[in-house]
């Protein structure tokens, strides 16, 4: 008997599941413990301040925080200034999504067909990804401000009061910062999924006489719905934990609250006004929405997968 045929008639090892392997177990144990003491703690201790009359108080205080049912989400959500942030981060993930996707996967498959200086072109195209937001904050305000470039290249054509410190415009303006800000990471992730899709199905479409256009809506994008779908689903619980942005590019919201964003909303009830419970209760509801508008995009975008 040849050593092939010993191999195929050797039994096979069945894979031990997780939880009945030690090592895997001890590998993922440190990860296990991260989740569970940044995110699951955190998130569970903030729904139980959101049904209670909660405040800061010295430590090691006895204080009372009797149940209060309710009460802090109609205080949140009889709130108009809750209620505008909420729409606000509605039109900012309404720009921000669409965009992020259809620019990311573009960019992609370009940048997949490129031969000479891929390496650099992609590298450019992940900086801003990886820059700090105060660091670019900063162009962006003299690219938007009043006497700023963009004003001075579109002349009579540029809004007045001007993008950041326009009600119309100022959300808006955040949006396709933060678009053109992450749009490196979300190009990695998509090129890292046309590599998994085979070239049999381009040659086929090539044979069948498709041309550029009807292979990337016939071939790549169903090629890379998995990928899609994560963007769309990262994408959206990025852009309603919206914070940084609105808080450097426009003053903490302004103007006149135009672009705060419920977890903005969230700091200065908590932390500045010292109301974490009705914090806690407007975090519940984001955390809720979130959760509703990931089920749909999984539910229609992703299908079966």
């Amino acid at each position: 008997m040849d050593t092939a045929t010993a191999a195929v008639r050797a039994p096979r090892r069945k894979a031990r599941p997780l939880g009945r392997n030690p090592l895997g177990l001890l590998f993922s144990a440190p990860y296990l413990v991260f989740v569970l003491l940044v995110f699951a703690y955190p998130l569970v201790y903030s729904f139980w301040i959101a049904f209670h009359d909660f405040f800061f108080a010295a430590p090691g205080a006895q204080v009372d925080r009797p149940f209060v049912g309710i009460d802090n989400f109609v205080t949140a959500l009889t709130d108009p200034a809750v209620i505008r942030s909420f729409g606000n981060v509605g039109i900012f993930l309404l720009i921000n999504v669409p965009l992020t996707v259809v620019l990311s996967l573009v960019l992609a498959t370009a940048l997949n067909r490129v031969t000479r200086f891929r390496t650099f072109l992609r590298v450019s195209y992940y900086v801003p990804y990886v820059t700090a937001s105060v660091a670019v904050v900063g162009v962006w305000l003299f690219l938007f401000n009043g006497g700023g470039l963009v004003n001075q290249v579109l002349g009579p054509l540029a809004p007045d009061p001007s993008w950041l410190i326009s009600e119309t415009w100022a959300m808006p303006t955040i949006a396709i910062f933060v678009t053109w800000k992450q749009l490196g990471f979300y190009i990695l992730l998509y090129l890292a999924a046309l590599q998994g899709v085979p070239k049999e199905l381009y040659e086929s479409a090539s044979t069948d006489g498709a041309g550029a256009v009807r292979s990337f809506f016939s071939v790549t994008v169903p090629g890379v719905r998995p990928a899609t779908v994560l963007v769309l689903l990262v994408s959206t619980v990025t852009g309603a934990n919206l914070f940084t942005e609105p808080y450097l590019l426009t003053g903490g919201g302004g103007p006149n609250g135009a672009s705060a964003s419920p977890v903005l909303i969230m700091y200065q009830r908590g932390l500045q006004q010292g109301q974490p419970d009705v914090a806690a209760a407007i975090g519940v509801v984001l955390v809720a929405l979130v959760l509703a508008v990931a089920y749909l995009q999984n539910r229609f975008a992703g299908g079966r997968d």
